[in-house]
């Protein structure tokens, strides 16, 4: 009778650890181990019995391997701006302006007086004429082609942000293409006549600026002289009315 007691204890201890030890192994979180089976501390277990690995879920998709090669993510770059310098359908790629087409002080050798401006379409250079033997140089945009005049005029008047009242044949020859200018546009930053504009004689042509400085070094115009709108306010300040204008 006493053994069956012992017996029968020795066995509800036994289940009771083995409950015991379930609970607590099923409470516990699994071990994780590296996935990497070639690790030094794997190789130091010796024997035929190899480990369980348990490899932890991966959460985020972008998340990278061990030895996974390293993508660096760049935003894209911006395609390049195109604007339209007077007719919002003819595109033109916007780039920085040419060294030399900055202004510049040169020895120039002419025989007009100082004080006189003089337009080198070709070269794309207007030249204020100074004392010495010297010039004040200044990066221009001039006629395009079909555009193009030469002759001798003077500074005949003087505007500060100048209104643009675009000429008849200019609206009646865009319109022919499908670009309809306005009939008139007050001064301002988005007035393509700039910040200064001087008029030549009883001519339509004028030095004036522009909202396109990357226009400067190119033959775009319809007849006009345009500057930077830095330069041609530095133009502007330098001249008077009166002032001779050669342009060849």
């Amino acid at each position: 009778m006493m053994k069956q007691l012992v017996l029968a204890a020795a066995l509800f201890g036994a289940f009771t650890t083995a409950a015991l030890a379930d609970d607590r192994y099923a409470t516990r979180p699994p071990v994780v181990l590296s996935p990497d089976l070639t690790a030094p501390w794997i190789n130091q277990l010796g024997g035929k019995v190899r480990p369980v690995v348990y490899q932890r879920p991966v959460v985020q998709p972008q998340q990278r391997g061990l030895f996974q090669r390293r993508v660096i993510r760049q935003a894209p770059r911006p395609a390049p701006q195109t604007v339209s310098v007077i007719n919002p359908g003819i595109p033109a790629i916007r780039h920085p302006i040419e060294p030399q087409f900055l202004p510049q002080t040169v020895d120039y050798d002419t025989q007009e007086k100082p004080g006189t401006i003089v337009i080198d379409t070709n070269n794309r250079f207007l030249y204020l004429v100074m004392e010495g033997g010297k010039a004040r140089r200044y990066g221009v945009g001039v006629g395009k082609p079909g555009f193009e005049w030469a002759g001798a005029h003077k500074i005949t008047r003087k505007q500060e942000w100048p209104d643009w009242t675009p000429p008849a044949q200019m609206i009646s020859r865009e319109a022919a293409k499908g670009h309809y200018l306005p009939a008139r546009m007050d001064g301002g930053p988005e007035n393509p006549l700039g910040a200064r504009a001087m008029y030549l004689g009883s001519t339509l042509y004028r030095i004036h600026g522009t909202n396109a400085p990357w226009s400067i070094g190119s033959a775009v115009s319809s007849g006009c002289i345009r500057l930077r709108n830095e330069d041609v306010v530095d133009l502007y300040d330098r001249v008077s009315v009166g002032t001779r204008v050669i342009v060849m």
